[in-house]
């Protein structure tokens, strides 16, 4: 399976969107209004519809920038928040791209990727964060297997991929999962040295 533009466009237009819960996620939510600085330069990879940038942006975060390699998300997100400015969301590949940010926010991006892509991913979140800058989000914490996405994953395998480049600052069970969720997320916050 090709994990690529034209699968998630067809994901989106026939509406096979069963990770998207509607609204930003609780953890998310909870962990944004503790952001004390709201000038920070944020990053949403794979934002998908993009509730987390339209929490931000209704928060006063006006530095969010939204990638995903599918146009509709991003076109529903800006039907939605007419005032998201237009030019802070981009199409394309989060591998190809290049600026660097305060905070990358993890949402679902990290397993709807390839498995085989994990270390890539890794390396890829270091570089495109400034120093002490902070991949912050969820995780899924239930047994890889073949089938997905979503593909999920384990505390273990994913300290190989992110302790040559973060300080490990939190990886634990969310507390605050909804309801079909509960038991298999895990909260992060990776801070680069």
């Amino acid at each position: 399976m090709e994990l690529d533009k034209t699968f998630w466009e067809e994901r989106y237009k026939s509406q096979s969107t069963g990770w998207d819960v509607g609204t930003i996620s609780e953890p998310l939510k909870v962990y944004i209004d503790s952001l004390p600085d709201r000038s920070i330069s944020i990053l949403i990879p794979g934002a998908g519809n993009g509730y987390e940038a339209e929490y931000l942006h209704n928060k006063g975060f006006k530095n969010v920038d939204v990638i995903d390699i599918a146009a509709p998300p991003l076109k529903n997100l800006k039907s939605r928040v007419p005032d998201f400015p237009e030019e802070n969301l981009f199409q394309t590949d989060f591998f190809e791209w290049s600026k660097t940010y305060d905070l990358i926010l993890e949402q679902t991006f990290f397993c709807a990727l390839n498995p085989a892509l994990r270390p890539a991913y890794a390396k890829k979140m270091s570089q495109l964060l400034n120093s002490k800058g902070k991949l912050s989000g969820v995780l899924f914490d239930f047994p890889l297997t073949e089938t997905g996405p979503p593909f999920g994953g384990s505390k273990e395998e994913y300290l190989t991929y992110f302790q040559p480049y973060f300080e490990i600052k939190k990886l634990e069970k969310c507390y605050n999962s909804i309801l079909p969720r509960v038991g298999n997320e895990l909260f992060i916050i990776f801070e680069k040295p």
